[in-house]
């Protein structure tokens, strides 16, 4: 079977194999993260702890799931109700294969879903979480519009995303991410940080927080 070099997600090109196998194996992908986002993949790894926090019968929504980098913050033996959702089928089965190795398969359902049209009711989710996600979507503003639309009142939405900035110095390469990445079809129209705070506010989240680290940025917010 040929395997596309560009596409869309849901083609699942090249990239989206490359991906999953480096934030998998940190020995090879904390240093290419560093060279080529200026970032700490482990900060990423870091930021799926949020989902061992919550108690049992919580419902939690990744989106998009990926290769099921999130699937770390579940505790074998937990009782969570994890949804993985994403457009494309192959990543699905990719995120049921991580969940089966790391003991969690019994808290994961899966749906293939539109981030731009979720499949679910208003006020569904305890946490919503979308890593490296929301750069790929085609668009980002109602992205963020069903995402906190899913989630229960004083719950949190947390992820990372690239942003579009006005980088300086070494950090420039960062834009030729973005270009290649456009070209690729792999990146969507994306947006700023502050964009991304503002329509975060105006979906009905508060205490939004979006730290950048190098080329990708951490974004924390909570449903009014």
């Amino acid at each position: 079977m040929r395997v596309p070099l560009v596409g869309s997600w849901d083609e699942d090109p090249l990239w989206a194999r490359f991906y999953p196998l480096m934030v998998e194996h940190p020995l090879v992908g904390v240093p290419l993260w560093r060279i080529g986002m200026g970032s700490d993949l482990t900060r990423l790894y870091a930021a799926t702890r949020e989902i061992s926090d919550l108690p049992d019968g919580s419902r939690v929504l990744d989106v998009p799931v990926g290769g099921g980098v999130a699937l770390r913050g579940l505790r074998p033996g937990g009782r969570l109700e994890y949804m993985a959702a994403d457009i494309s089928p192959t990543m699905l089965e990719r995120a049921l294969d991580a969940a089966r190795r790391r003991g969690v398969l019994a808290q994961v359902s899966t749906t293939v879903a539109d981030v731009g049209d979720l499949p679910f009711d208003d006020d569904t989710f305890d946490l919503v979480v979308s890593f490296t996600g929301l750069h790929v979507f085609p668009d980002p503003h109602q992205a963020i519009r069903e995402m906190v639309r899913v989630l229960r009142p004083s719950a949190a939405i947390t992820g990372s995303a690239l942003f579009l900035e006005h980088f300086r110095g070494l950090d420039r390469r960062f834009e030729l991410v973005h270009r290649a990445g456009r070209r690729a079809q792999v990146l969507g129209p994306m947006c700023t940080a502050a964009e991304a705070r503002a329509w975060l506010a105006e979906a009905g989240a508060s205490d939004v927080r979006l730290e950048m680290s190098g080329a990708v940025g951490y974004f924390h917010a909570t449903k009014r």
